[in-house]
């Protein structure tokens, strides 16, 4: 818990720190957040790999919800703005460094929230970056994932963007954080594991003009890779 937290708060004084003295820049924030992400989930024990083909364009990147961790896993590899709950915005660190390094905040179960949300995952997918969000909503601990939103869907169809699966697996169902513990509490009990193991499987692109196919075929793929019956290539 040490090391999460001075390690964050030495890249968030990074890029604070470089947004001053060369003015902002998006990007270069965000390849900072990369190395962060990279070398914090190492230093906590975390061990993770991946399958698929990691998207370098514009996209929307559907996962399945299982932990807090979920976001930071898919920021080692792609350069990307989460979409997260706006209560991370208050969180000590985290709040600050999400927000200097891109993010779009999100009210769950608030339509006028929502609808903003939309407009800016379009606005930023436009601008040629990837978006990473969980339709669920919510994390989950069922075998495969729970009803995907719509809202997103229906934007990618509306503007032919392309969406890229990603299943989330976890080793340890211990690793999952539902219910009502706080983040202190599970990351407290979880970083006294010597390791904890991950995989991402990053799927095949799906892009058409039906959000109800969009929907299917994303959540079809992301559900079976958790129930184990989907064909995947190599660990990397």
């Amino acid at each position: 818990m040490l090391f999460f937290a001075a390690y964050t708060a030495v890249i968030v004084a990074e890029i604070w720190l470089r947004n001053v003295v060369q003015g902002a820049d998006v990007r270069r924030s965000m390849r900072i957040r990369r190395r962060w992400a990279k070398h914090l989930l190492y230093g906590v024990g975390v061990r993770s790999q991946f399958t698929g083909y990691i998207p370098d364009f514009p996209c929307i990147l559907i996962g399945n919800h299982r932990s807090y961790m979920d976001p930071i896993l898919m920021l080692q590899h792609v350069d990307a703005y989460p979409v997260a709950k706006a209560e991370l915005a208050n969180w000590p660190l985290l709040g600050k460094g999400s927000a200097l390094a891109g993010i779009i905040f999100l009210k769950r179960d608030n339509v006028r929230s929502g609808a903003l949300a939309l407009e800016q995952i379009k606005q930023i997918v436009d601008k040629g970056f990837p978006v990473i969000i969980f339709p669920e909503g919510t994390t989950s601990d069922l075998p495969g994932s729970l009803p995907f939103k719509r809202g997103v869907f229906q934007l990618a169809a509306k503007n032919n963007y392309p969406i890229v699966p990603v299943a989330v697996v976890f080793e340890q169902t211990a690793d999952y954080w539902v219910g009502n513990v706080t983040f202190l509490g599970h990351a407290s009990q979880r970083f006294r594991e010597k390791n904890i193991h991950v995989s991402l499987h990053y799927g095949p692109v799906q892009q058409g003009d039906s959000a109800e196919v969009l929907l299917d075929h994303t959540k079809t793929w992301i559900d079976q890779v958790l129930i184990g019956k989907a064909h995947l290539p190599g660990k990397s």
